[in-house]
């Protein structure tokens, strides 16, 4: 299976509208019994969440993964710090990337590959107003283009 490949989980769609995504990486993170569980339901958001390396290894922050409904008093606190699973040059080379000026470690995705839940990590930088903007005149513009092709096939 590809990277980024697998069950889809959760997608952090508004990420490719904040960011310009140079490279991705694919990384294992380490849950509870009752996270996975309520992993496999699909109740993950990654809307805020963030990436930071801390004495050599890579957490994850603000991704919240809802209670499991059976869980009573063995579930876990919803948006803690998660590990992330990387070799030793995959952090040492998100760490000389998040080094650089408006650059960010950006979770894309989380999803599950051979019975593992994975993260699609992205390298991004920042975008400014203007990109966003031009962005949307490029969608706005496909989107009129495909209605006008639908339009006159018919």
């Amino acid at each position: 299976m590809a990277k980024g490949e697998g069950k889809v989980i959760a997608q952090n769609k508004k990420a490719g509208f904040d960011f310009f995504i140079e490279e991705t990486i694919e990384a294992g993170i380490v849950l509870q019994g009752t996270e996975i569980k309520s992993a496999r339901n699909g109740k993950v958001q990654l809307k805020e969440s963030f990436v930071r390396i801390r004495n050599g290894e890579a957490w994850i922050s603000n991704m919240h993964i809802s209670p499991y409904d059976q869980g009573n008093q063995f579930n876990h606190d919803p948006t803690r710090s998660r590990k992330l699973l990387l070799h030793k040059k995959q952090i040492a080379n998100l760490l000389a990337h998040s080094k650089v000026q408006g650059s960010a470690i950006i979770p894309l995705k989380m999803y599950l590959k051979d019975g593992f839940a994975k993260i699609l990590l992205g390298v991004g930088k920042g975008k400014k107003n203007y990109d966003k903007r031009e962005d949307l005149k490029k969608k706005d513009a496909k989107r009129d283009i495909a209605r006008a092709i639908k339009e006159h096939n018919r």
